[in-house]
């Protein structure tokens, strides 16, 4: 039988072509596995800055090492975008008991959530009224709520094998309890941290109070799940039990702050942009390591991966560092903005924001199509073990850029131990793994080589 001449070609360029791909992915992944500067850097955000919540002078310093930091890769171009920020001081530290008796109380471990209001100055001590989701308040009413605090106490579903999953089913009690319990009469909320284990570190996180005039609002506050346990069983033996807490955060005018932007220009297609990004604020309690230390991190030496193995983009290869994604996504909002007024073409973005853990995989918001580009890259993963290649959502920062023919991906480490640490006084640095952190700089870095070399839809079948 004769082969066709034809297709002998496209069989020898397919093998070389693979065989260089997977030669520039190893050079990506040795390169980041012996040589990687990642882990450095999120050493000096996390132990020699700190939390960076949006507005505090810790944002800041962070805007200034990181855009020093790309400006010593010999980039193109590094510049700040001026983005203005929500400012919102925790003050002084939280305080809460549960009193069973006159006199006889238990300390518990709370934080306010981001963005609430203080007590007032001598606290909020009253009657508690448990229940398992906003839905159950309507049911309540306002003669069961009136004058108590809600205790929403909902926890994470354990069986879901995704923990974001876990964690969609029940952030809203966090987002929007306060704003909901107020209309029954409340005087205060205390929700149950977001977090799967059975520990002593309350999680904050952002709230809302939507259109409640400022009169109405009431403070909101995160317990930790081994208080939450604690309250619940001693509300079961005794519904008449008062719960004190105070809290002295305040939330002030807006300030500006900065998106920190570097880029390697396309020797061909320097008009098509690719992002690759984190978010550089973080939650006050730890320092951000996890979320999204890492992120952010890993982002930069995408670019640093490229300028030492001495990799010459077609397309122009952006990385971004958001400010405010916490709360109030102030920098993905701008970024987009600017972007639109400019009218630049945004052919990718990628986003880590799910921690420093192992990788394994990526999501992906695209057209069946562009789907079915990725899958064929899948192969070139497996040697790392990256197997997960998924449709679904990509990262809240990247998310405002999303247009039709654009595709947008998310990095998708290994997610069981994230909410151990998720905006918690325990996401630190030491609770990064090195290697881990390196793999998946690597696994980035090499997602963006493939894009860069072979586009996505009319890109590919026009210009590539």
């Amino acid at each position: 039988m004769k082969i066709p001449l034809l297709m002998v070609f496209f069989t020898v360029s397919t093998v070389i072509s693979q065989t260089t791909d997977e030669k520039q992915l190893k050079a990506i992944y040795d390169m980041a596995l012996t040589d990687g500067k990642a882990y450095d850097w999120l050493n000096h955000l996390s132990n020699q800055i700190g939390g960076r919540l949006s507005g505090s002078v810790q944002a800041q310093q962070a805007v200034e090492y990181t855009k020093e930091q790309l400006d010593s890769l010999g980039l193109d171009r590094v510049w700040l975008q001026p983005v203005m920020v929500p400012k919102w001081v925790r003050g002084t530290p939280e305080f809460a008991y549960i009193e069973t008796k006159p006199g006889i109380t238990t300390n518990v471990a709370i934080c306010a959530l981001g963005g609430s209001v203080a007590t007032p100055d001598g606290g909020i001590k009253a009657k508690v009224i448990e229940v398992n989701g906003i839905e159950d308040l309507e049911k309540l009413g306002n003669e069961k709520i009136k004058d108590k605090i809600v205790f929403f106490n909902r926890p994470m579903d354990p069986t879901q094998i995704s923990t974001f999953s876990a964690y969609s089913g029940c952030v809203d009690q966090r987002y929007s309890g306060a704003a909901e319990a107020g209309k029954y009469g409340a005087l205060g909320v205390i929700v149950r941290s977001m977090n799967l284990r059975i520990d002593d570190y309350p999680h904050t996180g952002s709230m809302s109070y939507g259109d409640t005039p400022v009169q109405n609002r009431i403070p909101a506050a995160a317990i930790s799940t081994k208080a939450a346990e604690l309250l619940s069983t001693t509300l079961k033996l005794n519904p008449a039990i008062n719960f004190y807490f105070k809290q002295n955060c305040k939330q002030f005018d807006d300030v500006q702050s900065y998106n920190v932007i570097g880029e390697l220009k396309g020797t061909t297609y320097p008009d098509e942009i690719m992002v690759v990004g984190g978010h550089l604020d973080s939650w006050d309690l730890g320092d951000g390591s996890h979320d999204d230390g890492a992120g952010v991190v890993q982002s930069m030496e995408v670019l640093r991966l490229m300028k030492a193995n001495g990799y010459k983009p077609q397309r122009t290869i952006r990385v971004v560092l958001f400010m405010n994604e916490e709360n109030g996504l102030r920098g993905g909002n701008k970024y987009a903005e600017v972007a639109k007024a400019k009218n630049e073409t945004h052919i990718f973005a990628l986003e880590s924001d799910a921690g420093g853990f192992t990788p394994r995989g990526f999501s992906f918001d695209c057209s069946d199509a562009d789907f079915e580009q990725v899958q064929g890259w899948k192969k070139l993963f497996e040697p790392y073990l990256i197997h997960m290649f998924l449709r679904g959502g990509s990262g809240a920062d990247i998310g405002p850029l999303k247009d039709e023919g654009l595709v947008l991906a998310g990095l998708r480490p290994d997610s069981q131990r994230y909410f151990d640490h998720h905006h918690a006084e325990n996401d630190t640095f030491e609770h990064v793994n090195k290697r881990e952190l390196e793999l998946g700089s690597a696994t980035m870095a090499s997602l963006i080589y493939l894009v860069d070399k072979y586009g996505f839809g009319i890109q590919k079948k026009v210009k590539g």
